[in-house]
């Protein structure tokens, strides 16, 4: 359930080929070969969909997303994204890029035009496999059921970089840890405040995965925010 575990998984087979389409254009984006891994000379590489455009407008029109998103933001709670936006490409490399720590993504706009995280949360979270992604495949990380948690270890005061990462991984450690694996075109939904990090990749295809924030209407308030309004019931 949502509600206890802080996550959900789609499962979306009719999504493949779209995800397929979608990884094609990355590898062309990012100048490198699925066919040649003499490029593949660093452990992560930045992509983006910043159109939504073609096949990625395909995934983010996904039906099942948005009826998995009406049950757990209520319908109308929740804003369509229109691009996947920033989509990290791990390679397997050694030594692994140093930014596999337990965090939360910020969640909260402020005055200044920048985002924190605060116990009022604006957005949740969107990934969204574009490559198959087994154990080995530097799957993301997540803290099973750490929202309750993180819910409980912030205050009213913005909290960023560092001092964030801390206080998270600090009050999520004893939490089991599940694994972002699948097929391209399934996605994950996570709570704002599940505690999640990267993964080294032990394998050997290279792992694409699109991490998307999905707007909120409204703020959730600190007496929702461990819960969210709706919980999809499995």
């Amino acid at each position: 359930m949502f509600e206890r575990d802080g996550y959900l998984r789609i499962d979306q087979p009719d999504l493949r080929d779209a995800a397929d389409e979608a990884r094609a254009l990355l590898w062309r984006q990012l100048g490198l070969s699925p066919d040649d891994p003499g490029g593949w000379t660093a452990p992560v590489r930045w992509a983006a969909d910043l159109t939504g455009a073609g096949p990625f407008g395909t995934l983010l029109r996904s039906p099942a997303l948005a009826a998995a998103l009406d049950r757990i933001c209520g319908v109308g709670g929740w804003v369509p994204p229109g691009a996947l936006g920033n989509i990290p490409v791990r390679f397997p490399v050694s030594p692994p890029a140093d930014d596999r720590g337990w965090h939360v993504d910020a969640n909260t706009p402020l005055p200044d035009g920048s985002w924190a995280v605060t116990n009022r949360p604006h957005t949740m979270l969107l990934l969204t496999l574009l490559s198959p992604v087994g154990p080995d495949d530097a799957p993301t990380r997540i803290r099973v059921g750490s929202h309750h948690d993180v819910a409980r270890a912030l205050g009213p005061d913005p909290v960023t970089g560092a001092a964030m990462g801390r206080l998270v991984d600090a009050a999520s450690a004893a939490r089991p840890v599940a694994r972002a694996t699948g097929e391209p075109g399934d996605m994950y939904l996570l709570h704002p405040f599940t505690a999640h990090a990267a993964d080294e990749h032990r394998g050997r295809t290279p792992r694409f995965m699109a991490q998307t924030p999905v707007m909120l209407t409204a703020p959730l308030s600190p007496a929702a925010s461990s819960a969210l309004r709706c919980v999809w019931d499995t």
